[in-house]
């Protein structure tokens, strides 16, 4: 299971908190606000926040700025992983994904399975890489941010965990990529 090796140093990465809604505020983000408060707890540091409306091509713009931007790391969203109509995060990240991390979002639905049963079908939640940047799409309900960031993230995003974690695989993330950002 999860193992922390204190041996190995601690690196914060930077990580950039998007919550995707028509109705929330900065005021009124509980899901936004307990992710900022998560990593922030964990040694990360915060690089941006915003809210974004449940829109594909604004979500999408956001996502190549932080992308483009070379002191985010990490980008975490909130919201907009359901199935209905106004439910358009994943599609947006297919718009700007070069690899998914297809068993982020199967992890997610098991661990959530536990605590809510058959209703985390409904959950489209995801992970990829674009750029060199990992990008993890949870659902919007503050639960389902706490779960993906204490049972998943928490562990993925800290250089201690063994036997792998995704800190230590950063560097390597934009092998293959030419100047610009573009596939060989």
């Amino acid at each position: 299971m999860s193992k922390i090796d204190t041996n190995r140093p601690f690196l914060p990465v930077r990580i950039a908190v998007m919550t995707v809604s028509d109705t929330r505020t900065l005021e009124t983000d509980t899901s936004g606000q307990a992710l900022v408060s998560r990593l922030e707890a964990a040694g990360h540091i915060l690089a941006d926040r915003a809210i974004v409306s449940d829109d594909v091509a604004k979500i999408a713009a956001k996502l190549k700025s932080w992308i483009a931007d070379p002191t985010v790391d990490v980008v975490i969203t909130s919201g907009g992983t359901g199935v209905t109509g106004r439910d358009v995060t994943p599609e947006a990240f297919d718009t700007v994904l070069e690899k998914r991390i297809e068993g982020f979002g199967e992890l997610f639905r098991m661990l959530s399975y536990k605590k809510i049963g058959t209703s985390t079908i409904q959950s489209r939640a995801l992970a990829g890489v674009a750029q060199g940047t990992y990008l993890f799409a949870l659902p919007g309900s503050t639960g389902a941010v706490k779960d993906g960031w204490d049972d998943i993230l928490l562990f993925q995003l800290d250089s201690r965990h063994r036997p792998c974690n995704f800190v230590e695989l950063m560097p390597r993330l934009r092998e293959g990529l030419k100047e610009g950002g573009h596939h060989d």
